[in-house]
């Protein structure tokens, strides 16, 4: 949304979500939509939260992993967003965390796509900075929707676990463990459907029913990755299967379980 001026942003954000707001007018049954804010401008992100939550009813928030370079967790900046926070947790808002490509250049010599490498890194950076300068901690009502990739449902039980026991970054004494956080948090499967992912968060320290899946927009032949994903996968029960391909996201967003779920979905 933030491309150095404030003023644009702001309108740039009303415009998008106005028109989200329309979209879903229009056809209730097919779209939803979550509101873009123009961070880092924090006065302009709570008017426009106001506006889109209140005027145009959105589903929720979208927040990128950094916003022109400042992370939503990064400690010198955290007093910064602690007013959004507040007012995030304040509404029990429905926040989608996407990445974003990183600020630093030498991320991007290598001349690859982001989403190949830079995306999963960057929503890792976003999260554990979330979690270890305890804004997760003091927003404990917040439903946060988050992209991984399969790397980093492996992080948690490892390099985070040993992390919290040595516990070498202060404020430990106020918070959970990460992977006691990151089990009440959301996940969906857009950067990682294939076999290995939907095994991991099966059986890892996450809970399938806090999993949706969601198809990537680059993948090959994507109507048949739904099934091909979780259709008969041991490790999932039937409510679990049923959870993953819908029924969570009626969770985050109950107008949906209005709906008339489609033929495909129930079908598996």
């Amino acid at each position: 949304m933030h491309t150095g001026e404030d003023a644009a942003a702001r309108l740039l954000a009303r415009r998008r979500n106005e028109l989200a707001a329309e979209l879903i007018r229009d056809r209730p049954d097919r779209f939803g939509g979550f509101a873009c804010l123009p961070l880092p401008d924090v006065d302009g992100a709570l008017a426009e939260l106001a506006y889109a939550l209140d005027d145009l009813q959105l589903d929720g928030v979208l927040l990128v992993s950094n916003a022109r370079g400042v992370y939503l967790g990064d400690s010198q900046f955290t007093p910064q967003f602690t007013p959004l926070f507040d007012e995030l947790q304040r509404r029990a808002a429905v926040v989608f965390v996407h990445p974003n490509p990183s600020p630093d250049p030498s991320a991007h010599a290598l001349g690859l796509p982001d989403t190949l490498i830079d995306f999963t890194a960057d929503t890792t950076r976003a999260i554990a900075q979330l979690h270890y300068s305890s804004t997760f901690a003091r927003t404990p009502t917040r439903q946060v929707h988050l992209r991984p990739r399969r790397k980093y449902h492996a992080l948690p039980g490892r390099r985070f676990g040993i992390i919290d026991e040595m516990r070498v970054i202060p404020g430990a004494e106020g918070r959970a463990t990460a992977a006691e956080t990151f089990r009440r948090l959301y996940w969906d499967t857009a950067a990682s459907w294939g076999d290995p992912c939907c095994a991991c968060c099966a059986t890892s320290w996450n809970r399938p029913r806090r999993i949706r899946h969601r198809l990537p927009l680059n993948a090959p032949r994507p109507g048949r990755l739904l099934p091909r994903a979780h259709r008969g996968r041991p490790e999932l029960t039937d409510g679990e299967r049923t959870a993953v391909l819908g029924a969570t996201a009626t969770t985050l967003i109950p107008r949906l379980a209005t709906l008339r779920p489609r033929t495909r979905t129930r079908a598996l």
